[in-house]
This record gives structure tokens, C-alpha cells and sequence, in this order.
């Protein structure tokens, strides 16, 4: 039990573990935030251009069952708000990445050249002695 117990909390404490609940804390807080930009921002003009029509209201009654498609197709724009957003987002970062990446790449070369000319002094000095 005691080696249950030890492995548990090496699992726990890893650094993917404890970086996968961060990101599902903010992936939540996120979901929130979009969610509420769609409901407050984006359906109401959209509503505008259908006609005034609300998707969380649509609905259709078939005998005693109600079906509420609207909340659907609102989960529908919900979802490509999100994809489109992160998307964006991960476009963004990886053209930072390469823009780091260019920059080291830059700086090795300049490394290299400087140690280049520094050998070469080096040698130029060995070779008078």
C-alpha cells in the first residue's frame, strides 16, 4: 500500500499532470468567457441580419415532445467561435516560436564567426612566437 501510496504522488506531482490541470482550469474559464462573448456580442447581431430570430428560442413540437434544436445550433457557433479563437491563438504563437527560433539562430551565427576570427587571431599570435 505504502509503494500505491509513494507512486500516486509522483504521478500527481509530475510536471504533465499539474500542467494538464492548469490548462483544463483555464480551458474552463476560457469556455466562460467565449461563451458570453457569443451570447451577449455576437448572436444578438446576428440576430440582426435573420431577422430578429433568437437560435436559443428555436424549437419544434413534435406531439408531446419538445425539441430544441436552437440550443444546438447555438453550441454549434459556440464551438467554431472557440476553434476559430484558439486557431488564431496557436497561428500567433507559432509564429513567435520562429521568430525566437530565427533570432538564436542568428546569434549561434554570430557566435561562430566571432569564435572563427578569434581562432584566427589565436593563430596569427601562436605563429609570430
Amino acid at each position: 500500500m505504502n509503494a500505491f501510496i509513494t507512486e500516486f504522488k509522483a504521478f500527481a506531482v509530475r510536471g504533465n499532470v499539474v500542467d494538464l490541470a492548469i490548462a483544463v482550469i483555464i480551458g474552463t474559464a476560457f469556455g466562460k468567457i467565449v461563451s458570453s462573448l457569443v451570447d451577449t456580442v455576437i448572436m444578438p447581431f446576428l440576430s440582426i441580419f435573420l431577422g430578429g430570430v433568437n437560435f436559443s428560442t428555436l424549437s419544434l413540437t413534435v406531439g408531446a415532445v419538445v425539441v430544441q434544436y436552437g440550443l444546438f445550433l447555438q453550441s454549434i457557433v459556440d464551438f467554431l467561435i472557440i476553434a476559430l479563437v484558439i486557431f488564431v491563438a496557436v497561428k500567433g504563437i507559432s509564429r513567435l516560436k520562429r521568430a525566437e527560433e530565427r533570432i538564436v539562430e542568428d546569434a549561434k551565427e554570430i557566435i561562430s564567426h566571432e569564435a572563427r576570427l578569434l581562432g584566427e587571431i589565436r593563430d596569427l599570435i601562436r605563429d609570430k612566437r
